[in-house]
């Protein structure tokens, strides 16, 4: 079962991109990373490859 989405297409706050950047360095997976912001993983791999970010695939 696939998780569901809510937040499709919505603008990133201040605050998700900061945890985004954090979780990031500590050096979580896309998947994780993804499920903790409530965002897809197309979402924040979108985000962090504009932030360059780099971030784990898989773990």
């Amino acid at each position: 079962m696939k998780d569901k989405f809510e937040r499709h297409r919505q603008p990133w706050t201040a605050a998700e991109i900061d945890k985004l950047h954090t979780l990031a360095k500590k050096g979580m997976a896309l998947k994780a990373i993804a499920k903790a912001l409530t965002r897809s993983e197309e979402s924040v791999k979108d985000r962090a490859k504009a932030d360059s970010l780099p971030i784990a695939k898989l773990r």
